[in-house]
C-alpha cells in the first residue's frame, strides 16, 4: 500500500511526495546513530513545506534521503518515499536500485536541489555554463547548441547580469550572489516537480536573500512545482511556506499550516525558536533556548527536548520513548504530552 497523506497535512490537495516512517542511521565507531527517527510528512503539489530546526536535527539528512544521496556510513534502514509524478507515474524512490535509470530521472529531473553552499554545489574546475548544460543534456533531448541557448536564457531569467559572459566563467570568477543564482538556474532548468532548497540564502546579505527568495517563489508560480524548504530561520518560513514541520533530534515535533503553527505554537521547542527571533523580543534581548541539541550518542529518554524545556516535568517528560505526534488543533499536530496544559497556561491556542 502506498502511504497516504499524514493527518497533520490537509488532504484536500494532490499529494506529490509522501514520506512514511523514515529512519536513517549512521554506522560509526561510536555505534549505530539514529539521525532521522520515524519521520512522516507529505507535500502537496504546488505548495511549500518548510522543514525547520537547529543544526543537527536531521533536516538535511531527510532531504538527502529523498534524492538517495546519504553519504556512507549512513543508510536508510526503514521507511518509504513515494513520488506521485505526473511525468513518470508513481515512483517508490526507496525501492530503486543505484543503477536504475529511473533514479537518475528523479535526481535533477523530477526532483532537484539548491544546495546551501554554492561553492560546494558547483565544480571549481568547470565553467558555470558547462555544469548547467550537463544537467540539460542529461534530462532533456536537445543538442549542445540548444543546451547553451537554454542555459543562457535561464541565467538571464534568474537575474544573472551579462549571462552570455557568465556562462563561460568559472564559479570563483563571479560573486556569491551570482553563484547562488547559477545554482538555482541549474536546479530549475529541467522544470522539476519538486524543488528541495537547503538553506539557500544562509550566506547571503539581507538584500540578496530577499531577491533569491522572491526568485524561487516566482519560479514556483511559473512552473507549478512543490518546494521542500530547509531552514532554521522562522522569518524566512513566514515569507515562503504554506506548511511547516519542526524537527528536533531526528523527529518531527510539530506539523501543520504555517500560519497556525507560527501564531499558536504547541511545542515548547517551536515556542523557543519563535522567542529567539529579534523582532519578537523587547529591549533587543534574545530569549535563547538554553543548552544545545544533544549528541546522537546520548539521546535523552522520553522527550528529546526535555533537558532544555522550561515546562519539562520529572517522571513524565523524561521517561519512556519519544512522544508521538497527536492532534493539537485541526490540521495541526504536536509531539508533547503537556501541549494542551501548556496552551491553557499561555492562553487558548484558538
Amino acid at each position: 500500500m502506498l502511504p497516504p497523506a499524514p493527518e497533520s497535512v490537509a488532504s484536500d490537495g494532490e499529494v506529490l511526495l509522501a514520506v512514511e516512517d523514515l529512519h536513517v542511521h549512521f554506522f560509526t565507531d561510536n555505534g549505530e546513530l539514529s539521525a532521522v527517527d520515524g519521520v512522516s510528512f507529505s507535500i502537496q503539489r504546488g505548495r511549500t513545506l518548510a522543514l525547520v530546526g537547529e543544526s543537527g536535527c536531521g533536516k538535511s539528512v531527510t532531504a538527502y534521503s529523498i534524492l538517495r544521496l546519504i553519504p556512507k556510513p549512513g543508510r536508510v534502514v526503514r521507511g518509504r518515499m513515494v513520488l506521485y509524478s505526473r511525468r513518470a507515474g508513481i515512483i517508490d524512490i526507496g525501492g530503486l536500485g543505484e543503477g536504475d535509470d529511473l533514479l537518475y530521472q528523479v535526481r535533477g529531473g523530477l526532483v532537484s536541489m539548491i544546495f546551501q553552499e554554492p561553492m560546494t554545489a558547483l565544480s571549481p574546475v568547470h565553467t558555470v555554463g558547462s555544469q548547467i548544460s550537463e544537467a540539460i543534456l542529461l534530462h532533456r533531448e536537445v543538442t549542445a547548441v540548444e543546451a547553451r541557448r537554454i542555459g543562457i536564457d535561464m541565467l538571464r531569467r534568474v537575474g544573472v547580469s551579462a549571462p552570455e559572459h557568465r556562462f563561460d566563467q568559472y564559479p570563483h570568477e563571479i560573486s556569491g550572489g551570482m553563484r547562488q543564482r547559477a545554482v538555482i538556474a541549474m536546479a530549475l532548468v529541467c522544470n522539476p516537480e519538486l524543488l528541495i532548497a537547503d538553506e539557500p540564502t544562509t550566506a547571503l546579505d539581507m538584500t540578496t536573500q530577499a531577491q533569491i527568495l522572491g526568485l524561487i517563489k516566482a519560479f514556483q508560480r511559473d512552473i507549478g512545482c512543490s518546494i521542500l524548504f530547509i531552514t532554521h530561520d522562522l522569518g524566512v518560513v513566514a515569507q515562503t511556506a504554506d506548511d511547516i514541520a519542526v524537527m528536533y533530534l531526528g523527529r518531527i515535533v510539530e506539523h501543520g499550516n504555517v500560519h497556525d503553527v507560527l501564531r499558536h505554537p504547541g511545542h515548547p521547542y517551536t515556542q523557543g525558536l519563535l522567542r529567539s527571533l529579534p523582532s519578537l523580543n523587547t529591549g533587543g534581548h534574545l530569549a535563547a533556548i538554553p543548552g544545545a541539541v544533544p549528541s546522537l550518542t546520548a539521546i535523552p529518554a522520553g522527550c528529546g527536548f526535555h533537558p532544555r524545556c522550561p515546562h519539562a516535568r520529572a517522571g513524565l517528560c523524561d521517561i519512556g520513548g519519544a512522544p508521538a505526534l497527536r492532534t493539537f488543533a485541526p490540521a495541526h499536530s504536536v509531539a508533547c504530552v503537556r501541549a494542551e496544559e501548556i496552551a491553557a497556561i499561555n492562553g487558548p491556542a484558538r
